[in-house]
């Protein structure tokens, strides 16, 4: 049955209702329990576990900040706290209990998820199969899928040009699209990573041609948002016989395009090293105390609307915000229509800054909110940037923008689609569950998530 303009489904009140209710017992009772079988020392392990939690990313911080001795016993903390927590609950003969807590409130959570409702997916349309596609795959990638999967020859069969990128030397994918929509290429797809994608997705954007993503990277974050199969890639390729356009946002980074986010500060330092490609862990611990701590790299200045945040060691600006429970934007985005970017910065200066994460989006030292446009300044001429997981060179300030519903996307009409979790409101919960009129207002795509 399809969804409304806010996400509810026709008739789905009661079940929502239902649901909001499983949530609040759960909820209440995870927490009885654990104040019945442990009275006052349940308590107090609660608050040991926060602060296990706490010193874990403090010690995180201090392995990736520090070189020698230091960054040894900080690596020890980390692995120790969470360690700690545990033995001192299985001391207290509260570990089966703490699991069954547990259980309850994930049981609560997954029923609060499913309650609640939850921004609209993109509008679609059936699509007539193209007469002329063409697609572009990279057998390096995702460790040899495409050969794996056989998807050049599935592709072929299926009437597409398919171009392999072999051989050692670098190739303008971007150019060979062009060349594909000259010859008369009336759609543009891609097997490979998010950066290959996000290159020929431009000449679809410029050219508004269909744009088909096959998953067939390592990560493949675009297609997964998409609601695409990344474990069967070749299922990707039913879009081409039997498909649904979207239309979805893309974002820009001055004049470059990004499907997924553009990163500012440590990640883009590190990724621009030329010794980031031999040897990625070595070179980013070698790189990221000086980042860290301030002595490399360039000092960022972020502004959007109102809001301005200096001295962030980290700025991410995304193509639609991700999920408000992703602490560092590496999860899902609830939709890629939203008409939004979403921005999150981190400014951690020290361990205990690092231990307020554990607070998430309520921590002073993470900005995370929607905007139509956001300016990344700098005391330099120009400043690396992860575009897609692409390192470049851009001018400063640079100025980051939202295109609403640019890209067409080609998309099979049947797909594994999942949605991601969304923090849990629970004082709309409260309403759905207990009250007459009960709460399906959804949340409005521009809604600020800042601290």
């Amino acid at each position: 049955m399809p969804a409304d303009g806010k996400g509810n489904r026709p008739g789905s009140d009661g079940a929502a209702r239902w649901l909001a209710r499983l949530a609040m017992v759960s909820a209440v009772a995870a927490v009885g329990l654990l104040v019945a079988a442990g009275g006052l020392r349940g308590v107090v392990l609660v608050a040991v576990a926060v602060a296990g939690a706490g010193a874990g990313l403090a010690g995180v911080w201090a392995a990736l900040a520090y070189r020698g001795a230091r960054r040894v016993l900080a690596g020890l903390v980390a692995v120790a706290a969470p360690v700690t927590v545990v033995v001192l609950y299985a001391h207290a003969g509260l570990l089966l209990v703490a699991l069954v807590c547990a259980g309850l409130w994930a049981l609560a959570v997954t029923a609060a998820g499913a309650a609640l409702p939850r921004p609209g997916t993109a509008e679609h349309a059936v699509a007539a199969p193209p007469r002329h596609p063409f697609l572009i795959m990279n057998p390096r990638s995702g460790g040899g899928k495409v050969e794996r999967h056989d998807l050049a020859g599935k592709a072929r069969a299926l009437g597409a040009e398919v171009v392999l990128l072999e051989g050692p030397r670098e190739v303008d994918v971007a150019a060979l699209a062009q060349q594909a929509v000259r010859s008369g290429a009336d759609l543009l797809g891609v097997a490979g990573g998010d950066g290959t994608q996000a290159a020929v997705a431009r000449v679809a954007v410029e050219h508004d041609l269909p744009f088909v993503v096959v998953a067939a990277g390592t990560r493949n974050h675009f297609a997964m948002d998409l609601g695409l199969d990344r474990r069967d890639p070749a299922r990707c390729l039913d879009a081409l016989t039997d498909g649904v356009e979207l239309r979805v946002d893309v974002g820009w980074a001055g004049d470059r395009m990004f499907v997924n986010n553009a990163s500012f500060g440590a990640y883009a330092e590190v990724v621009q090293s030329p010794g980031y490609r031999q040897d990625k862990a070595a070179t980013a611990l070698d790189m990221l105390p000086d980042l860290l701590a301030g002595r490399d790299g360039v000092a960022l200045r972020l502004s959007t609307g109102g809001t301005k945040v200096t001295g962030a060691q980290a700025v991410l600006v995304s193509n639609n915000p991700y999920a408000s429970n992703d602490l560092v934007g590496l999860g899902r985005r609830e939709r890629l229509d939203g008409g939004a970017l979403g921005v999150l910065a981190v400014t951690v200066n020290n361990a205990a800054d690092a231990a307020m994460l554990v607070r998430g989006t309520r921590s002073e030292r993470l900005t995370q909110l929607t905007a139509g446009a956001a300016v990344v300044e700098a005391d330099a001429p120009s400043v690396p940037v992860g575009i897609d997981g692409e390192s470049v060179l851009l001018p400063t300030p640079v100025r980051c923008r939202i295109q609403p519903g640019a890209l067409r996307v080609r998309v099979p009409r049947s797909r594994p689609v999942r949605r991601p979790r969304q923090r849990v409101d629970w004082r709309r919960l409260w309403r759905l569950a207990f009250t007459t009129g009960g709460d399906r207002t959804a949340p409005t795509a521009g809604e600020d998530r800042r601290s």
